[in-house]
């Protein structure tokens, strides 16, 4: 059963309120932060229904995202028209958005912008229920107030659990493939291939058409084969 908490009386050295920006809150020096658990951080989520602003626990820290922007709602659009069909045809996942929990590791809890479970975790959560503990595939999208946990605070855990994370970004048109043990993205602007663990044939996305289709500059959408 999830617990409501009063923040004033657990948090006094805190500075957080569910009325601050949210970006206020990602800009705190991590020193001066409380050091979150997974229990509290699910006392947040389920006192937040309209699931924004989106709440994360990475290493003992709570990251805030704001609600998310038309551009970066219409990326996880085009990412759901491509892997969902591609999935079901191969057999080989899931594709899911967030608001979702995902727990990679003990106090550890991630809301992915978009991401792929096996089939058997699939059949697993419909069983038993939150949160998703197996992954084959993460996707976060930029926005100007979640760069850096992208890039820098969340991927060391994508990297030691999922096969492989994408960031993507839509003002440089860019999508940053990260694998295990990867110390640099390998940086693709043309054309992204995907082939999962089980899968007969690759997903091909054209990425100059998605960008420009998440951007609203054309009705082109992604092209999977």
């Amino acid at each position: 059963m999830m617990v409501r908490l009063n923040l004033g009386a657990m948090l006094p050295r805190v500075y957080l309120s569910l009325s601050r920006r949210a970006e206020q809150i990602m800009g705190m020096p991590a020193e001066t932060m409380h050091r979150w658990t997974a229990r509290e951080v699910r006392a947040l989520i389920d006192a937040a229904p309209l699931a924004t602003p989106r709440y994360e626990l990475v290493d003992g820290e709570l990251l805030v995202t704001p609600g998310p922007s038309m551009p970066h709602q219409n990326a996880v659009r085009q990412l759901l028209l491509a892997l969902s069909p591609y999935l079901d045809r191969e057999s080989a996942g899931v594709t899911v958005c967030s608001p979702s929990d995902v727990e990679l590791e003990a106090e550890d809890l991630r809301q992915p912008d978009v991401y792929v479970m096996t089939a058997s975790e699939w059949r697993r959560v419909i069983r038993e229920g939150n949160p998703v503990r197996e992954l084959l595939l993460a996707i976060e999208i930029l926005s100007p107030s979640s760069g850096r946990h992208d890039r820098v605070k969340k991927r060391p855990g994508y990297q030691r659990h999922v096969p492989e994370y994408w960031i993507v970004d839509l003002d440089a048109r860019l999508v940053e493939r990260w694998r295990p043990g990867d110390e640099r993205p390998e940086i693709l602007t043309q054309r992204l291939e995907w082939q999962p663990a089980g899968a007969r044939q690759s997903l091909a996305i054209d990425l100059p058409a998605f960008f420009a289709q998440a951007r609203g500059e054309t009705g082109a959408g992604v092209q999977p084969r």
